[in-house]
Parts: C-alpha cells; sequence; structure tokens
C-alpha cells in the first residue's frame, strides 16, 4: 500500500527512514526512567510501548480500549494521536495523570507517530473507514497491531491486511474481544466437542435491524484543521464536504457503504466470528447467501446453516446460539448461558477465563508481541469473519441470492457482487 500523507507533513523519504528503524524492532522497547510510571508494574526493559491511534472522546471506544491496555503491568502509552484537538489533548492528559508524569506526545498526523522507532505496538481504534488501511502502514511501519472491530469495510480491504501481517512479520489482533470471554468460549466449546451432537445451525445476533445507504449532507463551515484535520478523517473514502452529522457513529456514518458495514459488521465482527469458530470454519466461509424475510441467512460446504437475526432470549445483546441435533446452547454479553439440555451447564466452571476483555483479548495480544506467536483473533481469522458480514450486506443490498466461492474468494458467476467486494480509494490512498 502507498502511503502519503495527504497534506504532506514528512516526505516520503521521512517517513520510509522512520519506519525502515521501527521495523529493526522486535522486542519490547527500552524505556526511560523517566517513564518508569507507578510502583508494581513491570521492569521498563520489559515493557511494551504502545501508540493509539483513535481516541474519540472520554466514552468513546479508543479511550476505552487504551484504558484496558494502560491496565497492564507491562505496557507503557508513550503516544496518542487523533485527528480533533479537544480528543487527542483530552486522552494525552489522561495517559499523563495515569502514570504521572507528562511523557505521552500527542499527534494530528498518525505518519509521525509510525514513524517513531521507540514505539513497539499500536492501537488502532478509528473508524472502521481506516482500519485497514492503518494496520497495513503501521505494519510496514514495524509495529505490532491491535486493531478494533469491524476490521474492513469491504473483502479486498482485510485481504489485503491479512496477506500484509505474514509479508512484514507483525502480531496482529483484532478487537473482537468475545473470542477471549468465558461464556462465548464454552459455547464454542460444546459446539467443537460434539456435546450438542452434529451441528445443524449457528446463529448471529446483528445490532438491529436498520438499512444501509449512501447519501450526503450539505455542507457546512468546515473547521481549522488544528480543531478537526477533516481531510484526514475522511481518509481513503471518497470525498464529501464537511457536515457535523458525518462525525456521529451509530445511526449514520457506520450504516454508509463507503464508511461502515452498519448493523450486520457492529454486532455480527463478534457473533459471525463466534459462528465461525464454532463451526470450525476460521478459514473458510459460507458457499450461498439468501434472504429470509429480514433474516440474512447461509450455508457452510459441510452443511451448517448461519442465521443472522434478532429475537435471542438470552444473553442481553450480541448473542450467539449454536443448535446439534441433540442439543443446544445461547448465550450473549451480558454473561447469561443457556442450553439443553441443563446438564451441559454443569461443565462452564472447566473454561478458565475471566470475564473481563483485557485480561483475556488485550493480555493475549502482549504476550503475542513477547512470543511472536499469532494470536486467537489474527488477521486471517478476522479477514474471514468480517467476510461474512460484508457478503450478508452484499446479499441484503442485491435483494438476491448469491453463491460465494471461499477457496477464490469471489462471487460464482456474479459481476455486479464482485465489483462491490471491492472498495475503492480517494488517491493517493490505496490497497
Amino acid at each position: 500500500m502507498k502511503q502519503l500523507s495527504l497534506d504532506q507533513p514528512l516526505s516520503r523519504r521521512q517517513f520510509i527512514k522512520g519506519a525502515a528503524m521501527a521495523g529493526a524492532v522486535a522486542a519490547p522497547t527500552l524505556i526511560t526512567s523517566s517513564a518508569l510510571g507507578a510502583q508494581g508494574r513491570a521492569s521498563a526493559s520489559n515493557r511494551i510501548a504502545m501508540g493509539v491511534i483513535g481516541l474519540g472522546t472520554s466514552a468513546g471506544r479508543g479511550r476505552y480500549v487504551m484504558r484496558g491496555f494502560m491496565a497492564q503491568p507491562d505496557v507503557q502509552v508513550v503516544a496518542v494521536c487523533d485527528v480533533s484537538r479537544a480528543n487527542r489533548e483530552t486522552g494525552r492528559d489522561e495517559v499523563n495523570l495515569k502514570y504521572d508524569n507528562k511523557d505521552c506526545d500527542a499527534y494530528l498526523d498518525f505518519q509521525e507517530m509510525l514513524a517513531r522507532p521507540d514505539i513497539d505496538a499500536v492501537v488502532l481504534a478509528t473508524g472502521e473507514n481506516w482500519h485497514s488501511a492503518l494496520s497495513i502502514m503501521a505494519a510496514q511501519a514495524g509495529k505490532d497491531i491491535y486493531c478494533e472491530k469491524p476490521m474492513s469495510v469491504a473483502v479486498n480491504e482485510s485481504r489485503a491486511v491479512a496477506d500484509a501481517m505474514p509479508r512484514f512479520g507483525r502480531v496482529f489482533q483484532c478487537g473482537t474481544h468475545s473470542r477471549s470471554l468465558s461464556n462465548y468460549h464454552f459455547a464454542v466449546q460444546l459446539a467443537r466437542s460434539g456435546k450438542l451432537g452434529q451441528l445443524k445451525e449457528v446463529h448471529a445476533e446483528e445490532m438491529s435491524l436498520t438499512s444501509m445507504y449512501d447519501t450526503m449532507l450539505p455542507a457546512e463551515p468546515e473547521p481549522p484543521r488544528e480543531e478537526l484535520d477533516w481531510n484526514r478523517w475522511l481518509g481513503p473514502a471518497q470525498w464529501r464536504p464537511y457536515n457535523k452529522k458525518w462525525l456521529e457513529r451509530y445511526g449514520f456514518y457506520y450504516n454508509h457503504y463507503d464508511l461502515g458495514g452498519g448493523s450486520i459488521t457492529e454486532w455480527g465482527s463478534h457473533t459471525i466470528d463466534l459462528c465461525q469458530w464454532a463451526n470450525d470454519a476460521d478459514d473458510t466461509g459460507p458457499v450461498e447467501f439468501w434472504r429470509e424475510g429480514k433474516q440474512i441467512q447461509a450455508r457452510y460446504a459441510n452443511g451448517v446453516k448461519l442465521v443472522i437475526r434478532k429475537g435471542f432470549t438470552t444473553g442481553g445483546g450480541v448473542c450467539v446460539r449454536f443448535e446439534g441435533d441433540e442439543g443446544w446452547v445461547e448465550t450473549g454479553v451480558s454473561g447469561e448461558v443457556n442450553a439443553h439440555p441443563k446438564s451441559l451447564l454443569g461443565e462452564r466452571g472447566l473454561v478458565g477465563l475471566e470475564m473481563n476483555w483485557a485480561n483475556n483479548h488485550a493480555r493475549g495480544f502482549l504476550d503475542s508481541v513477547k512470543t511472536r506467536q499469532r494470536t486467537i483473533a489474527n488477521a486471517d481469522v478476522a479477514h474471514r469473519s468480517v467476510s461474512v458480514c460484508h457478503l450478508a450486506n452484499l446479499c441484503r443490498r442485491l435483494d438476491r441470492p448469491i453463491k460465494w466461492d471461499p477457496v477464490k474468494e469471489e462471487c460464482i458467476g456474479d459481476d455486479e457482487a464482485n465489483r462491490l467486494c471491492l472498495r475503492s480509494y480517494r488517491e493517493p490512498w490505496y490497497v
């Protein structure tokens, strides 16, 4: 991927020089004594230096994820980046308060951050519009990557990420942290162990039944770049004039084809991902998709049906249900689990995981940074599951069945559908 700044704060030669230096870093960076922080933490030589790109407000996802990593004793957040001055400055202040120092730097330009050789890993918590492009640029710069979900806006983007990680030798973890929570892990184990009998159906909840669309808004006065870099907020997406409503994620920008994946990718990045895992399909996907009323359904080559729907009775949202010919299990974000026969619930205590995403999912990423082992939600796994989300959206958008070849990763005999599996980038960005 070419990575030229839209406003050229760094020359390409400067960025490549910095990236090459960062790429030489294979072990956690030595952090100076001025960044030691509170007692009880790992020694500086064993600590992982992290940057965070995409903070959001104090209640935003980026800040939430950043706090989860800062709670780990072997992490030092040394830099934050956001296109909004208010977000990056309050994020920087939060980091400095946590460590009781003034060592955290705040950046508007992510390329300046990525060019720093002392940063080992980055958290990417921007809008999904940027996830794939930033993942590849971070890998090129020698950083390991924890990327929030959804991993991509289109199939070709996440495929490019999956191809880039081994090429640059980077560790990647998608923020599909449900894979690391005990209740979901338990339900998946029941399905994979055969204790439900032969698996017949896997059910994944989507967040809502709102539609995807592609509208434009009237132009409003654009803020000064230092306050909000609108050009960089858009990044690879098609150009559109500034309107503050674009900054509203839920119910607006994430429902636009060029910026997000709507209801299905929002929760499906978790629930469809878990269904893939339960069906032992982490390296493949369904072979056909169709509509049943408002539901999207799909079928795998092994005959298992995937149902994407609402209306679960257990779990309080982000729910999955796995059905075999001898039993079923259902769970969700609340941690509640229901199963038939009830005797299956007696084995739940055997799963040695907390209901704490940071101590499981973030911890797993950090351990992999040190060992160089693949993570539980690596780029290949995340690409396959988000591809199912995109194909389900495509089926709903075209309002007709789609046949999919998971080996070639193309729609069979359907040029229109194949075109819609690709995302066109606005120059100068591309994958």
